[in-house]
């Protein structure tokens, strides 16, 4: 009996380290660098373009938070992990984020961040393609800004101040968002 008891919280402590979203495992917490914060994720959704599956993403946050404005005027560390699961060119991704942010951030904020949006569209360039089965982070470190990782690689150097994060937050949990389910699911809300 005692081994049955084991084995039942075993699993129980095993399903709670990780989340399954259309068979992409995404990690129940997280940790920014080497002793950095640990992140909880706050919800998970998959992104899809004309029926395709593009990414399944992850929003990792300090606490759980269920509102788009919550998050948005949370301070501290962040995550969006985007697990790939088709290949997608760099041009492509960098084209949607802009998009997503001059949908969802206005005007005169889109402007004034032009020098932090060119170092992202440079370092996202860098990265070529991202393929199937990849995992593209935009991390936020208040102390160092917003860091792009692949495959738990930093990218380029990290863009300073904290107005290009929450512009790239909007695009998933914005007026507008690039998709309103997944919006939901990165907010934890029942679809």
């Amino acid at each position: 009996m005692r081994a049955i008891a084991w084995l039942l919280a075993a699993a129980w402590i095993a399903g709670a380290q990780a989340v399954e979203v259309s068979g992409v495992k995404l990690d129940d917490k997280v940790r920014l660098g080497a002793g950095g914060p640990e992140l909880v994720l706050n919800g998970a959704g998959v992104r899809t373009r004309f029926f395709v599956k593009v990414y399944a993403a992850g929003l990792y946050l300090a606490e759980r938070k269920s509102t788009a404005a919550d998050v948005l005027a949370l301070g501290g560390p962040k995550r969006v992990a985007m697990h790939m699961m088709r290949d997608l060119g760099a041009q492509q991704l960098v084209d949607a984020l802009n998009e997503g942010i001059a949908k969802n951030n206005p005007p005169a904020e889109v402007e004034k961040l032009k020098p932090q949006l060119a170092e992202l569209t440079a370092i996202m360039t860098g990265i070529g393609e991202a393929k199937k089965g990849d995992v593209v982070t935009l991390d936020f470190l208040p102390d160092s800004g917003t860091q792009v990782g692949v495959n738990g690689q930093a990218k380029g150097k990290p863009i300073a101040g904290g107005e290009l994060y929450r512009a790239l937050l909007r695009v998933w949990l914005g007026e507008d968002p690039v998709q309103e389910d997944l919006k939901k699911a990165l907010l934890g809300q029942p679809g």
